[in-house]
């Protein structure tokens, strides 16, 4: 087990629009939307109907197949509608906030076991914060695993800035790494650069690693793979800084608090600044959204595509906001000199340019073709994997291959900058994402 990793693989995309680390407003909505569409694996049964008055904790849906698994409402107020999709499915229960927060309390007191913070997190709804790897579901709860990781930094493209969006709750970021710890063992990763001046070197009763590396060295499945590789049979959590803030406060308070800094960002984002929301905001009223704008909640290559009428996400703490491409460009490739074009390779001038930011938009210029075997995807995958073997092998459906090339080691934000070199403009994510499927409906 290393306490000390330097990658050397992989690539931070120079794309323009980061947060000026200042929140400008402060969002109170007037409807909030508890999403069950956000945690995978969770089988909703609604606990509520329309009209009914609600506090922020109080259970709005539980698991069918575990009812102890609960998720609750973030702010008090009325049942206001129960939004369903196609054949019924349930996509999101929306609750008119009264004005007034009021919450349930759970009681302001440190759980003592791990029986005690196991029925904490399920009845406040914190426990779909926990993601379950191997596939990346909602932790189980009868299931211990060997230890639980969180990553304090990111590297993604215009990742906000966890320094300054939580380094003022150092204190129940303690108290959930400690809660968490009557768990299992609770691994913490800082950026290497700044490890001195972060707050998060400060935490006790973990083990620290110091990372250092271009993206995606901040993704918790890339440090999983170094620090304790995930075999066959094992089972680990992973937790993000934001929600073991959210699981700290609960504890030091009794009450559900999720509000949180949410980066705007992007180069069609109208003002790069935090501003102060619940999960579950309507995205018109964190920003404003020009026409031929595609809004993504999280980063420009992993996120969910929300569109300005959508909802921020449970797990979302940014908005990237990016031009739509539908303009074709004059030669394309062909052209000699392309100086707004960022290229990963040496196939323009951006590599004489390092430190250059682009005003990317969503334009693939092209379209999916055969299947071109470079080694591209291992210059950008710093995990001991065969990336292109194990696309191949969940192209084809063929479960003993991508055991072979570690399938239970990945999600699909791992190998998301594949999807941002390919030549062959594949889909990396969503082939990946097909593979640890049919895992989950074969091997369960």
């Amino acid at each position: 087990m290393s306490n000390n990793l330097a990658l050397k693989k992989g690539l931070n995309v120079p794309l323009d629009g980061a947060a000026a680390p200042e929140v400008i407003r402060r969002v109170t909505p007037d409807v909030v939307a508890v999403k069950p569409t956000d945690f995978k694996g969770f089988l909703p049964r609604l606990l509520v109907k329309e009209g009914d008055a609600v506090l922020a904790g109080s259970p709005v849906m539980a698991h069918k197949q575990n009812p102890e698994i609960l998720l609750t409402s973030p702010v008090s107020g009325t049942v206001q509608q129960i939004v369903r999709g196609e054949k019924r499915k349930l996509l999101a229960v929306l609750v008119k906030a009264s004005g007034k927060q009021e919450a349930v309390d759970f009681g302001a007191k440190a759980p003592a076991t791990d029986a005690d913070v196991r029925a904490l997190l399920l009845k406040s709804g914190l426990w779909g914060a926990l993601i379950q790897r191997p596939y990346g579901v909602m932790a189980d709860p009868s299931l211990t695993p060997k230890a639980i990781f969180v990553s304090s930094f990111s590297t993604a493209p215009l990742a906000p800035n966890e320094d300054f969006v939580l380094g003022d709750a150092l204190g129940d970021i303690q108290a959930g790494a400690d809660a968490l710890g009557k768990i299992a063992p609770v691994h913490v990763s800082i950026r290497r650069e700044n490890s001195a001046s972060t707050p998060f070197h400060k935490l006790e009763n973990v083990t620290l690693h110091e990372v250092s590396g271009p993206h995606p060295a901040g993704n918790v499945g890339v440090q999983i793979s170094h620090i304790s590789p995930i075999m066959k049979g094992e089972t680990v959590w992973t937790v993000s800084l934001l929600h073991l803030a959210a699981i700290g406060h609960l504890i030091n308070t009794g009450k559900l608090e999720l509000t949180r800094k949410v980066a705007v960002t992007g180069p069609a984002a109208t003002h790069n600044a935090y501003v102060q929301c619940l999960p579950g905001t309507p995205v018109s009223e964190i920003t404003h959204v020009m026409p031929e704008v595609r809004v993504i909640g999280g980063d420009a290559l992993t996120g969910e595509t929300l569109g300005k009428d959508g909802y921020l996400g449970f797990f979302q703490n940014q908005l990237t906001l990016l031009h739509e491409g539908y303009e074709r460009e004059w030669f394309g490739w062909a052209k000699p000199f392309r100086p707004k074009v960022h290229s990963s390779s040496w196939c323009y001038f951006s590599w004489l340019t390092p430190s250059k930011k682009y005003q990317m938009d969503t334009n693939l210029h092209g379209g999916p073709r055969a299947f071109v075997e470079t080694k591209c995807f291992e210059y950008v995958t710093p995990m001991d994997i065969f990336p292109i073997y194990l696309i191949k092998a969940c192209l084809a459906g063929d479960i003993e291959k991508m055991e072979q090339f570690g399938i239970y080691e990945v999600l699909p934000e791992d190998l998301a900058l594949c999807d941002y070199v390919d030549p062959s403009k594949n889909e990396i994510q969503a082939i990946i994402q097909k593979g640890i499927d049919l895992m989950i409906k074969e091997m369960a």
